[in-house]
């Protein structure tokens, strides 16, 4: 389904030029307008210093006042009040990253003043935030609070490939992934690859077009581009279109044998494996849907193949998807937290560096906790009432991790940043 992107953006670069806000101090002791503008971020984030006197009219036509207070509310309320700046990191005369302390997290950003004119502030961006006292007993009970149903896994693999599981909930229960199931496909084109069978530097058309594809919209679907390419565009963007294109081209039978290889603790419910356009066709046609919901194994085989007609791009009906959670107890792709740990070790362990360098082009959380670790893989994925977030990954010292979690609510949309952040703090928690 639709990509999730976790950003933890404040605001972008602006460069052009403002008009003076105070005159130059005149002392030999003058602070510099950078270390001014850092001492002063603590009380603009509270609100005790109007925007339009910190930030340049750029800044500001960019991202508004109304937006930034939006931004600094969620962070208050989620961190409590910024206390004070703890660290400065010098980057230039005009940049530099800090450290500034809120009541219950550290958060690290990137600050650009104007040295000219203005000495207003033209770039804020926060890159992250480390709770203090964090604990994985904290972490686990945060996922109890998660309405609907959630669940996740810390596995450790070991040299010898014996997984360890360091932390879990739920790890045998099946959720719906949304776009994590597109690991089984870039597994699937690694072992094709690996055998001999295709090269990552193979040239197909896209052909087809499906809902929500990002790098692809509106690209000339007769487009001649490589497999490690479509591969790509399907983990960092998630582009379904790519996705498709992909599974045309491996079979969906083969990327169903690779689910029997790999090993699914429910295969009834993973199969038959859709692609992303038959996925929201099926959603958005409630006869279809109907079917489908009440049909075996086979007939829902069946009914892929007699009614392809009716499940092509151009029957999605978008309004029919509604706004909130649609069929995703029946019509998505399914997993459980261990079947996921599973799949990412299977693609680690098909020495594939192509598809270990396609699944860090998106690291899917803030480069402070990516910086982290030696070796960042992900791919998440989202649709109203499901998000999913999975992680390959390696720690300094050489250690191999899977870290996956999902949550589902058939009811209501979930909370996407509420459960970004605490897939952050799980991930810091292990690297620490």
């Amino acid at each position: 389904m639709k990509r999730f992107l976790p950003l933890f953006l404040l605001a972008a670069m602006c460069a052009s030029p403002a008009s003076a806000l105070t005159p130059e101090p005149t002392t030999a002791t003058a602070v510099k307008p950078l270390d001014r503008r850092i001492e002063q971020l603590p009380a603009v984030l509270s609100g005790a210093i109007q925007y339009e006197d910190y930030f340049s009219p750029s800044f500001l036509a960019a991202v508004p006042a109304i937006q930034l207070k939006a931004i600094s509310d969620q962070f208050i309320a989620q961190y409590g009040k910024p206390l004070k700046v703890i660290g400065v990191d010098p980057k230039g005369p005009d940049s530099a990253t800090i450290k500034i302390e809120f009541e219950k997290a550290i958060a690290t950003a990137i600050i650009t003043v104007e040295q000219a004119s203005s000495e207003k502030v033209v770039g804020l961006l926060v890159t992250g935030f480390d709770l203090k006292g964090d604990t994985p007993a904290k972490i686990d009970a945060a996922f109890t609070q998660l309405p609907g149903k959630s669940g996740y896994l810390v596995e450790k693999m070991g040299p010898d490939g014996k997984r360890t599981q360091i932390a879990g909930r739920s790890t045998g229960q099946q959720f719906a992934i949304a776009s994590t199931f597109k690991l089984y496909v870039l597994a699937e084109l690694a072992s094709q690859v690996q055998a001999g069978r295709r090269s990552w530097s193979d040239v197909v058309p896209i052909l087809a077009t499906s809902h929500s594809s990002i790098a692809t919209s509106n690209w000339p679907r007769s487009t001649p581009v490589t497999l490690q390419t479509l591969a790509t565009w399907m983990i960092s963007s998630s582009d379904n279109s790519a996705t498709d294109a992909l599974m045309r081209v491996l079979g969906r039978d083969a990327v169903e044998k690779k689910l029997a290889t790999i090993g699914h603790s429910d295969p009834d419910k993973a199969l038959p494996m859709l692609n992303t356009v038959e996925a929201f066709a099926l959603k958005s046609n409630p006869e279809l849907r109907l079917r489908f919901q009440k049909a075996t194994e086979a007939e829902q085989r069946d009914l892929l193949e007699n009614e392809a007609a009716a499940l092509a791009f151009d029957k999605i009906v978008p309004s029919n998807l509604g706004s909130g959670p649609v069929a995703i107890d029946s019509i998505e792709w399914f997993a459980s937290p261990s079947d996921v740990a599973t799949l990412m070790h299977n693609i680690r362990q098909t020495g594939s560096q192509v598809a270990l360098e396609v699944m860090a082009v998106n690291k899917g959380v803030s480069p402070v906790s990516a910086d982290k670790w030696q070796y960042l893989g992900y791919k998440g994925g989202s649709e109203p009432g499901v998000i999913s977030m999975s992680f390959l990954a390696q720690s300094k010292a050489g250690d191999w991790y899977a870290i996956t979690g999902s949550w589902n609510d058939i009811s209501k949309d979930v909370n996407n940043e509420r459960f970004v952040a605490l897939m952050a703090r799980l991930l810091d928690s292990v690297a620490g």
